[in-house]
């Protein structure tokens, strides 16, 4: 890593110092112009700065505080916030924020014809949208079935740092990939290298050099660092909280598979013992079906041969009883021989 002497403007205090002081005022417009592609008329030439806090009565906590909220001299609303640690449901905070800079125009009565649009920028130092290949991203209410813009008072536009492929100076084309780098490489960034990130953008070089630290005073420098602690400490609660998470659901996981597992095994054991049933009756039937068959064979081939002894008996002129002592057979059933033969 190279050393630098830019501090990190995804610090909070940082990027509050950069984008949302009069003193800076000029570097926010810029911005905004840049990453929102206003030109012309709608380009912001001035904004007036507004409490970044929306709701007094929880204003000890994040969720109710933006980093910046300003309002050019149309009425519009940006609200431009800096996210570091990854958070589940940002999109909706984002929404949170855009609902109440809207609603704070309420005092105007019931005109509502009056209320101004409000735009939401988030820089986030984390994968927000992880189906979209995109680095920058801008959702307005489109009619789902004609896209037509009719709803126009809501837009936000997200940029996902991660996402952003470009790693050297000079693959850097335009000024929003410029602000871009800025966001993401700025602690890095060597002086030789900021004469090439700049070039004829002068504002970029004015954001650079609001994070010299030579230039801050102990205290803001103490600021900045309580506020960087404060941030590692909030990733490394949510990283925490997001391992927990994942060993939980592994644990979950395991005995939702071990239970799956019993009752697919218990099925599988079923069939394949049905199977295997199948194959031992068949192999007992066969083989009592012979030793039946042997039996029922030999019986019939006595039966044969008493009939047999019997007729050539009655040939010769033998007796019935005679015939039914030496033969077994009953007297009828001579009888019946004698008829066939006669």
């Amino acid at each position: 890593m190279v050393l630098s002497k830019f501090l990190d403007p995804k610090n909070n205090y940082a990027f509050r110092r950069i984008f949302g002081t009069e003193n800076n005022k000029d570097i926010l417009i810029h911005f905004l112009n840049d990453v929102l592609n206003l030109t012309g008329e709608a380009k912001i030439k001035d904004v007036q700065f507004l409490s970044p806090i929306q709701n007094p009565d929880i204003a000890a906590k994040k969720e109710s505080i933006v980093d910046v909220l300003c309002r050019d001299s149309a009425g519009v609303q940006f609200i431009c916030e800096m996210q570091v640690a990854r958070t589940t449901g940002f999109e909706k905070r984002a929404q949170y924020y855009a609902a109440g800079a809207y609603f704070s125009q309420a005092g105007i009565g019931d005109k509502y014809h009056q209320l101004k649009e409000v735009i939401f920028i988030a820089i986030t130092d984390f994968v927000l949208f992880p189906k979209k290949l995109a680095y920058k991203s801008d959702h307005v209410t489109l009619d789902k079935i004609t896209h037509e813009h009719d709803l126009k008072d809501f837009s936000f536009t997200f940029i996902e740092l991660p996402k952003f492929p470009k790693t050297k100076e000079d693959q850097l084309e335009n000024i929003v990939e410029k602000w871009i780098y800025f966001f993401k490489y700025a602690s890095e960034t060597s002086e030789e290298d900021l004469k090439k990130i700049v070039g004829s953008d002068e504002i970029i070089g004015r954001a650079y050099n609001e994070l010299i630290e030579y230039n801050w005073t102990r205290e803001e420098r103490a600021i900045y660092q309580q506020a960087k602690k404060n941030e590692d400490d909030n990733v490394s609660c949510l990283n925490q909280k997001f391992n927990e998470g994942r060993e939980e659901g592994i644990l979950i996981g395991q005995e939702r598979g071990i239970k799956i597992g019993e009752e697919m095994g218990i099925q599988i054991g079923q069939e394949r013992g049905r199977h295997e049933g199948i194959l031992i009756g068949q192999e007992r039937g066969i083989k009592i079906g012979e030793e039946v068959g042997k039996i029922e064979g030999k019986a019939e081939g006595e039966q044969q041969a008493k009939i047999a002894v019997a007729k050539n008996s009655l040939k010769a002129g033998m007796s019935i009883d005679v015939i039914a002592q030496i033969t077994g057979l009953s007297h009828n059933e001579i009888k019946q021989l004698q008829e066939e033969t006669a």
